[in-house]
Formats: structure tokens, sequence, C-alpha cells
């Protein structure tokens, strides 16, 4: 077997299409907690959380063990078949977690796409109506219904033809953009294109990871739940990259105080296994009859053992308030580095909890400088820290370090940040 990462790059051009691409030339040898080894050996800090997945940080003890004593007992049987008692012990748990008054039910699935467009099948068939309202800049994930939904068409749709009909987009309120105008917008889209009578459901993550961490403003969440409210509207919120502690709340919905009628979770939930899930009312949720919901993988046994233990150690190990304390080191750190003399001109950091990004700038300061973000992330890694870029422009450069690190290894990785700022 190949041992180095460029004979498995090598391997990896010849066997695997371009189509999924790779933040890194590093190939993976094994992890633990917020640190990664290559193949040859090599340490790096791990900033990235395998894209906001490892918010209890890579094996953690207690995930591996409740995956291990699972192994032992079986692997699957498909929920359909012959359901199990950690599914359903799940869907409790995170029905009492849920961010909204009443009666809640959980169904489980795989990847964060599938939350998505099964929350979107959800509201179709509670509301009997087919229109969708999602934002640009948002990201819902890249199956057909899913990348329709998604607000960029590079690279998530150019290729693919006709998306799914019934999506509309409005303006995200960030840069010039304000939530006045995205509200308009909403009302001009209402006016011109689609009766409100015929949109099942507006989606909108609370804070866009994708599209730049960009919070959400209170503001335009508080009236989108207003207008749903008057036009029997559901709110789908898309907790996929912002749920389970990440932003200092369980869900990032909750900073604002607005209850949405379903949420899409995913990504950290499985603590490293494939597990995602849709989380609603009761009665939106017995909507679909039995069958129109599922899938073969879907709530697999191992990913249930780890989503029980990740909740565990969420509560345990008081992740919610470590994300506020890590976000506050983060952001202090990066404040103190702005305007540093030799370093790379970038903005203030930005986002809540532990979800922190901050943009590249040009030399003036000010302007967003595109693909800026992967220039520094590609310093970073030769300096040994696995860092993220995102933004419609690829401007900005993202922190998704497990909540779960310590102290030194979040200031080791910040002191490899401006290393990479200083070129």
């Amino acid at each position: 077997m190949s041992s180095t990462n460029s004979a498995l790059q090598a391997r990896r051009e010849a066997a695997v299409p371009r189509g999924v691409g790779s933040a890194t030339t590093i190939h993976a040898a094994r992890a633990e907690n917020a640190e990664l080894w290559d193949v040859e050996g090599r340490r790096y800090v791990d900033f990235a959380g395998g894209i906001a997945v490892l918010n209890v940080g890579h094996r953690h003890p207690k995930v591996m063990a409740a995956v291990q004593r699972q192994l032992d007992l079986f692997t699957h049987t498909a929920f359909q078949v012959a359901p199990y008692e950690s599914y359903i012990a799940l869907a409790e748990r995170l029905n009492a977690l849920a961010p909204f008054p009443g009666p809640a039910k959980t169904i489980l699935f795989t990847t964060g796409a599938e939350a998505t467009e099964n929350a979107v099948k959800i509201a179709r068939a509670a509301t009997g109506r087919s229109g969708v309202v999602a934002f640009t800049g948002g990201f819902h994930g890249r199956t057909l219904l899913a990348s329709a939904l998604t607000g960029k068409v590079q690279p998530y749709k150019a290729p693919f033809g006709t998306m799914p009909g019934g999506v509309y987009h409005l303006p995200f309120p960030a840069g010039d953009v304000s939530v006045a105008e995205s509200l308009r917008a909403l009302n001009l889209l209402f006016a011109a294109d689609i009766d409100p009578a015929q949109v099942a459901a507006i989606i909108i993550e609370p804070v866009q990871g994708e599209g730049g961490f960009r919070p959400a403003p209170t503001e335009l969440l508080q009236a989108l739940r207003a207008i749903c409210d008057t036009h029997g509207i559901k709110l789908i919120a898309d907790e996929v990259q912002t749920g389970f502690a990440r932003t200092g709340r369980l869900f990032g919905i909750e900073l604002s105080g607005v209850a949405p009628d379903l949420v899409c979770v995913a990504k950290s939930l499985g603590g490293g296994m494939p597990l995602s899930g849709v989380i609603g009312r009761a009665d939106l949720m017995d909507a679909v009859g039995p069958g129109g919901l599922g899938g073969t993988y879907a709530g697999a046994p191992l990913a249930c053992a780890a989503g029980l233990a990740v909740l565990d150690v969420i509560a345990e190990e008081g992740l919610v308030e470590r994300a506020n304390v890590i976000g506050d080191r983060i952001r202090d750190r990066l404040d103190a580095l702005r305007g540093k003399p030799g370093l790379v001109p970038f903005s203030a950091p930005r986002g809540p909890g532990a979800m922190v990004g901050f943009d590249i700038l040009e030399a003036d300061g000010r302007t967003p400088r595109k693909g800026g973000a992967g220039i520094i992330c590609a310093r970073a890694a030769e300096r040994g820290l696995i860092l993220l870029s995102c933004g419609v422009l690829g401007e900005t450069v993202r922190i998704l370090v497990p909540l779960t690190a310590p102290d030194s290894i979040i200031d080791e990785g910040l002191a490899i940040i401006e290393q990479a700022l200083a070129g």
C-alpha cells in the first residue's frame, strides 16, 4: 500500500473523479480529538473538524465505546424491517431538545442533503403546496433538490442542467443588502412569481456556512416567522452546520428566540458516523403516510449509538458553554492581529460561539479578495494546520475547531494562522 501523500494523490487522481474536491493533499492515517496525523507521520492541528462534524472531537472515548457496544450486537437491520431501541431513544432525546414548543417527532437519515430534502417533502405533504423559498449564498446539500435549494450556481448547479422547479431565492442580508431589501424581495416574489398560498416552506440557515459564516439577522428571522404564520408557510431551520453546540446554543436558531416548524440536523450529531434527521412539530411530521419517508441506511444502528453518546458528551462536558469560551478566545486573538504590520489585511471576525469566520481583503482593507482564503488555508496546511475556506467569492476563512480542544491546541492553531497571514 502507498505510504506517502504524493503516492496516494496520484492513485486518487487515477481512481476518483475530479468532481469530489479535497481541501488539502493530506491523507489521514489517524486522529485524536483536535489533532490529525497523515500517512507520513506528520501531525496537524485540526481547525476543520471534518467540516463541522467533530464538535466532540475525533474518536471521543464515549462515542467510540458506544459504537463498539453496538458493533458487538448488530450493525444493520433497516429500521423499516426490524426497528431498534437506539433509533427510538435518539428520537426521544431530540424531541425533548427541539427548539420550538409543543410535541415533536424526529425521523433519522444519513446525510445533510437527505435532511433538507425530507424537510421539504414533509412541508409539502403537510401544506398541500409545492413552492419553497431559500436564500442566495445558502447551502443545503448536493443532491438535485438540495442543489436547487442551494443559492450558488458554481460549482453546485452549473453542470447539471435544469434544477427541480418550485424553488425561489431571495437576497440574503449581507454586505450591501439590508433586511428591508430582503423582505421587499419576498414581497415582490409573492406579487410577481408565486402566491404565498402556494408556498410550502421557507428554508434558512441560522448562520450561513458555505456562504461565509454570515449570521441571519434576528430581525429577518422574526419577520419570516410572522410571514409564515400569516400565510400558513412552514419555517425550516437548516442546522446541519450550526447544530449541536457550535454557536454557543444547542441550535443556532435559539440565538434569535424564533421557533421554527422543522429543523434539519446532521454533521456533529453523529460524532463522525453518518447521521442526519428532521425534528419537527408532531402534527407536521405525521402528515406523511407509512412508506413515504425513510431509507435503507437511515438512522443506522452504529450511528444512533454514536448520536446518543454525542448528546451525553455535550451535556456532561458543558460544550454549549465551552463554545462561547472558545469563540471569545479566537475572536480576541484575531482582533489583536488586525492591522498588525506585515499581515495580509482581513475583516473583523464574525459568527456566534465557536463558529468563527473572517474575510481576506485586498490591500485597500475593505474589498473581499476573491480566492484569498484558499491561499491562507494552503499556507496553514504547510505549517501544520487544517483550515477551510468558504464564502461566495472564496474570501472567508472559517474555523471549526472541535469544542473539546484544549486551549493549548487552539492557541497553537491561532499562531499558525498568524504565520499564514504573514506569508
